[in-house]
């Protein structure tokens, strides 16, 4: 009887022994905590330039592979325009004028190594908060957040200061100064501006020297000592800085330590991604954050030889296959270390692609689609809408497409949340958990209104009406194109945020994103039923939204963005800086 009894209880349990082990994966998985989170952020990439969101001249077959085995997002917004604002909201979840990183000045973002700008220490990063869960945390790439505040070590806005165990990469960013062979890009007027008024200078010292000699004029030597110690002040002034450029933001860093200055810019791809992989190899016992901080697709473009010729978009084009190729490789080493199914993966770029950026008939910067605008524009969606891929099999379904109002401020409360953290109680969040609207278990997004900054000035606010789809967009502020209807700020280099650049509309101009993604038909009371409605709505939010906003030591402000010799990164005894610690090695 006994046997008969144990037979019985056998046939009750095995079907549910098989059943657990014929669960779909979603269900297995969705129990695992603490996951891998691999964050991959291109830099100046047009929404434009991938293959899954419509390029079928640019080949990206990897990052294609992410968003057919993930979600992809439509309409991914940056909170910024530019690398440094956008960059600090992502790492804060909050827009940047919330912690002094958005632009009072012309100057918007970090301009030299040397400055004391930068993220301030009291902000709580992601990072921060992961690395306090028992993650390990590790930037490579790119930084822009600032280095020094006071003192040339104190490195207060360094990556390690904000929650980052490891640090390999730049802590400026690339720009074309760095490569010999490169047009000067940083400050390009600027500097033109500095020659001319020293050459005038030089000139009307060398006229009074030589009127004095020759006795046409009548110059006391006092005076023509003055004029000439003046000129040798103001060249050397000013090219301290701008003369070594190179010497100063062109500098790869690990951890707190300078590395390379200026940068072998021939390695320094392979670097990163060396770098990349073996900090996933150090790390695979235990949950990890990589933040892979590509420095492509900024100019100049550094692209290796075995890809150059390869696209049908000359150098830009074969930059971004590159940069593809770099994402693939990262995502085998995932495989290969057994934690594709424990590993969120995450694909942006930091805002759209720079349109102005062309040298004679090239054009080196990226393309935005079907989206008006590009970078440095703070209200077009050419500059603000860009790629947004997740990737998590078992957890996150497969070749989803969600087309609602997002932001890489969402990054934040997302990641935290899968980690266990808790979200900071003493300051405003403006980012939401993605999870939901990942996995599919709600319909809509959290955001009903997001709003558009170029600097400290509000260009736009966006207005999610979710029980009719409606996604209403109000331009307060536009910029002027030159040449007119180009779309672009083709005779500045980048469009402006105020001033006579720019185009102030009362009432603002009101586009439905929904029927008119691209921006191109203004609706008008005599159009649009809803208009005086939709105006007022957002009016009211956007007073709320000020509401919010408190007053902070403003990180780009004049005098932080100048160059502090005192604040520069050296690698031997300050102004004889000048190392190559990987060539030595």
């Amino acid at each position: 009887a006994s046997f008969l009894l144990l037979c019985f209880r056998m046939s009750l349990v095995t079907p549910l022994i098989f059943g657990l082990f014929l669960q779909p994966p979603l269900t297995q998985l969705s129990i695992v905590t603490q996951p891998n989170i691999v964050l991959l952020m291109a830099d100046d990439l047009g929404i434009g330039d991938v293959g899954c969101y419509g390029n079928d001249t640019i080949r990206t077959p990897n990052i294609d592979r992410l968003a057919k085995e993930g979600v992809k997002l439509t309409q991914h917004i940056a909170a910024a325009p530019l690398c440094t604002p956008s960059r600090a909201a992502f790492l804060t979840g909050r827009y940047p004028l919330r912690s002094g990183m958005d632009a009072i000045n012309t100057y918007r973002v970090i301009f030299w190594n040397g400055g004391s700008g930068g993220l301030p220490p009291n902000e709580t990063t992601f990072a921060k908060i992961l690395k306090q869960q028992g993650y390990s945390t590790g930037l490579i790439g790119k930084w822009h957040q600032g280095v020094n505040c006071e003192s040339r070590n104190d490195h207060c806005h360094h990556p390690l200061k904000h929650g980052f165990d490891y640090f390999y990469g730049m802590p400026f960013t690339l720009i074309s100064d760095c490569q010999p062979t490169e047009t000067p890009e940083m400050d390009r007027v600027f500097r033109r501006k500095l020659w001319l008024y020293t050459q005038m200078i030089c000139l009307v010292t060398l006229t009074a020297a030589l009127g004095r000699f020759t006795g046409l004029i009548s110059v006391h030597w006092k005076t023509l000592t003055c004029l000439a110690g003046f000129s040798l002040l103001i060249f050397i002034s000013w090219f301290s800085s701008y003369g070594f450029v190179r010497y100063w933001n062109c500098i790869m860093m690990r951890n707190h330590e300078v590395t390379e200055q200026p940068m072998v810019t021939d390695r320094t791809t392979s670097l990163i991604l060396r770098e990349s992989i073996s900090f996933i190899e150090r790390n695979k016992y235990k949950p990890f954050l990589l933040f892979l901080s590509f420095l492509h697709s900024h100019t100049p473009l550094l692209t290796t030889e075995k890809f150059l010729g390869r696209s049908s978009h000359g150098l830009y084009g074969d930059n971004v296959e590159e940069m593809d190729w770099m994402v693939g490789q990262v995502l085998d080493a995932i495989d290969k270390e057994g934690l594709k199914n424990a590993t969120l993966v995450y694909f942006a770029s930091d805002h759209g692609g720079w349109l102005e950026r062309q040298e004679g008939t090239r054009q080196l910067g990226g393309w935005n689609g079907i989206y008006k605008g590009g970078k440095a524009m703070g209200g077009w969606e050419g500059g603000i809408r860009v790629p947004g891929i997740f990737r998590w099999p078992g957890v996150l379904p497969a070749g989803a497409i969600i087309d609602e109002p997002t932001s890489l401020m969402d990054i934040y409360p997302t990641v935290v949340h899968l980690a266990g953290g808790v979200l900071p109680q003493d300051r405003v969040i403006d980012g939401r958990d993605l999870m939901p609207l990942l996995q599919g278990t709600v319909e809509h997004s959290e955001h009903e209104f997001l709003f558009h900054y170029c600097g400290i000035h509000l260009h736009a606010v966006r207005w999610h009406q979710k029980d009719t789809g409606a996604i209403w967009k109000a331009h307060y502020v536009t910029p002027i194109f030159h040449p007119l209807g180009a779309g672009a700020c083709y005779d500045r280099g980048f469009c402006p945020c105020f001033g006579e650049g720019v185009t102030h509309h009362d009432p603002p101009l009101l586009f439905d994103l929904s029927r008119d993604p691209s921006e191109a038909k203004p609706l008008s009371a005599d159009t649009e039923p809803l208009f005086d409605i939709v105006i007022k709505k957002i009016a009211r939010a956007t007073e709320e939204h000020r509401r919010t906003l408190t007053p902070v030591p403003e990180q780009l402000s004049l005098y932080n963005v100048v160059w502090k010799p005192w604040l520069q990164p050296c690698c031997g005894t300050f102004p004889f800086c000048w190392c190559d610690k990987e060539g030595d090695n």
